[in-house]
């Protein structure tokens, strides 16, 4: 064999018998490193909403069909602190056009994913929809499902957003094309009412 050949047969054998010393050294710098930024425990996000509010809804009665007619509800709503702010219960009424309208909302916190997750349903179904799921990030607390639309699988997206500790909007969002372009079909207004 070449003598310049075996030296680049023996220098690479060196860098393969050194590797795992390689990757152990450069482990151990990296152990000393800090570690990624710890994710923000959200658990008393919504310590703002406790308390009674006036609420003024705006509905859209025909989501995604191409409709634009709305109504207006006036009414009321109050949220309880559970499990010390890991959870809380929000009852709505409401006077609509249509009649009385009456939902509750249970939002859980889950403290491995750190993300809540927003249980909706009204007194005419007796049951829990599809929850959202998301967290809350820069003053906004955004929220995602997918779930059946007249036969089709649409997503929904809830915002929380304008917090102020007299005052929160609601918004409800429905998309059909995967997200690409977003139709708000609930708007609710709350004004906390003074004690």
């Amino acid at each position: 064999m070449h003598p310049a050949k075996r030296i680049r047969v023996a220098l690479l054998m060196m860098v393969l018998i050194a590797s795992p010393g390689v990757a152990q050294s450069s482990a151990q710098t990296n152990a000393g490193a800090p570690q990624a930024e710890q994710q923000r425990d959200g658990q008393h996000d919504f310590d703002f909403e406790i308390g009674t509010w006036k609420t003024h809804l705006k509905r859209l009665l025909h989501p995604l069909t191409g409709s634009a007619q709305w109504v207006e509800c006036e009414g009321s709503s109050v949220v309880r602190k559970v499990w010390d702010g890991r959870a809380n219960l929000l009852e709505l009424q409401a006077d609509c056009p249509a009649g009385h309208l009456e939902a509750l909302s249970l939002r859980l916190y889950n403290p491995q994913s750190h993300q809540w997750s927003l249980n909706f349903s009204n007194s005419s179904s007796g049951s829990l929809s599809q929850p959202t799921i998301g967290e809350f990030k820069n003053g906004r607390g955004e929220f995602y499902d997918q779930e059946p639309l007249n036969g089709r699988a649409i997503l929904v997206r809830f915002v929380i957003s304008d917090m102020t500790p007299n005052s929160c909007r609601f918004e409800q969002s429905f998309s059909d094309d995967g997200g690409k372009t977003w139709e708000v079909n609930w708007i609710a207004t709350d004004t906390r009412v003074k004690d």
